[in-house]
């Protein structure tokens, strides 16, 4: 696992004659799909964008960055502002098999209904959990041989409102997938001592 900490790194360009199969992107989310969430909610909605048809309609909103149609898929990755309405799907089978009693599922679900009243939460909860699956999601591709880059660079109404995304839902970034043509470019990391405060 470290090594392929190691090895990631953000590729913007690909070739566009790799092909990755739907069976190969579906292990992929669903590797994703095991980052830890708040209240183990799973605050994320993946967007697949597969083939070059769907990502040629994603080009220009992501300001014509080419990695969006040389690579072999797209996947959006949107945060959940409404996640505190999975409370009964992620708890009830726990509790159908007796791993959590009735009364402690009242007793989260009444913590995380008083969490969701205040939009900023909603909001903060959304990008950040969706981000452990991102993250999750481009290190199961290293690790499957695919390389990956985050976007940040997009235009968020004009996704939400071309490809009709619900209002529960905001973009958080997209990420593309493929196998390079180009090395990634040189990055440089400031060193871990500028980057941490110890407290002891």
């Amino acid at each position: 696992m470290l090594s392929v900490i190691e090895q990631r790194q953000s590729v913007r360009k690909y070739d566009p004659t790799a092909t990755i199969s739907k069976e190969q992107l579906t292990k992929l989310l669903q590797l994703a799909g095991k980052a830890p969430s708040a209240w183990n909610l799973q605050h994320w909605h993946f967007i697949v964008f597969y083939g070059k048809e769907a990502q040629q309609k994603l080009l220009p909103i992501a300001y014509n960055q080419q990695q969006i149609v040389e690579a072999s898929a797209v996947v959006a990755v949107l945060g959940d502002l409404q996640a505190h309405q999975k409370i009964d799907a992620v708890y009830d089978p726990l509790v159908a098999e007796g791993k959590m009693t009735k009364d402690i599922k009242e007793t989260l679900a009444k913590q995380i209904e008083s969490a969701y009243t205040n939009a900023q939460y909603a909001r903060d909860a959304a990008f950040t959990n969706a981000s452990l699956a991102a993250m999750q999601l481009m290190l199961a591709a290293k690790a499957e041989g695919f390389d990956t880059c985050a976007i940040g660079g997009f235009d968020p109404q004009a996704f939400m409102k071309t490809f009709h995304i619900p209002d529960r839902y905001v973009p958080v970034m997209l990420i593309t997938i493929g196998k390079a043509a180009a090395p990634a470019h040189s990055s440089y990391r400031l060193p871990i001592d500028e980057l941490t405060t110890w407290i002891q």
